[in-house]
């Protein structure tokens, strides 16, 4: 990290903050939380809010975490992908499907996506991350698609999901968080 790792000696918070996080995450810190403790306010909202967006929509799992894979690769924000690209697998996501994605990222994710390891929806939601992460304008013709796929509510969430994740990508490389357990650069 380009910043200190947060530790309570060097700046201590609320007890309430550091237990809420640390059940979320499961009794331990992770690297991106070491930053965020940095400010309480950042950390008790980002704690509460990304809980809802991760565990709380009825949108796709697996397309949720689709986007959010889409939007890791494109802003080099390998720590997002180190966390989600499991995420996906879990929420019934293939190999196969990151293996494409990452074909796919490699190529321009903005124009339709062909890659036959993807289904017609998978490849309309890259297209869909892929252009709200490059150009936030996205073409009417790939909104068009969505709808006809995905209910209001499933869009605003499919659509909040990826939009978070440009946010925290943009956090991750900025201040350039790594990986637990891999070296700082």
């Amino acid at each position: 990290m380009r910043i200190p790792a947060w530790t309570a000696q060097q700046l201590p918070q609320p007890a309430d903050l550091v237990d809420a996080i640390l059940a979320r995450r499961g009794g331990e810190l992770i690297n991106l939380d070491r930053a965020l403790l940095w400010s309480e306010p950042v950390a008790r909202g980002w704690n509460v809010y990304l809980k809802n967006v991760r565990t709380g929509l009825s949108a796709s799992r697996k397309l949720c975490e689709l986007g959010i894979c889409t939007v890791a690769l494109l802003t080099g924000a390998e720590y997002e992908y180190h966390h989600h690209a499991p995420d996906f697998i879990t929420a019934g996501g293939t190999a196969a499907e990151l293996a494409a994605l990452n074909q796919v990222i490699l190529g321009d994710a903005t124009h339709p996506i062909t890659h036959a390891d993807l289904g017609t929806i998978e490849r309309l939601v890259v297209q869909y991350a892929a252009q709200m992460t490059r150009n936030v304008k996205v073409q009417d013709d790939v909104f068009q698609a969505l709808q006809n796929h995905f209910n209001t509510t499933e869009l605003v969430e499919l659509t909040t999901a990826i939009a978070t994740y440009n946010m925290v990508a943009r956090l991750l490389v900025a201040l350039g968080i790594t990986p637990e357990g891999e070296p700082a650069r």
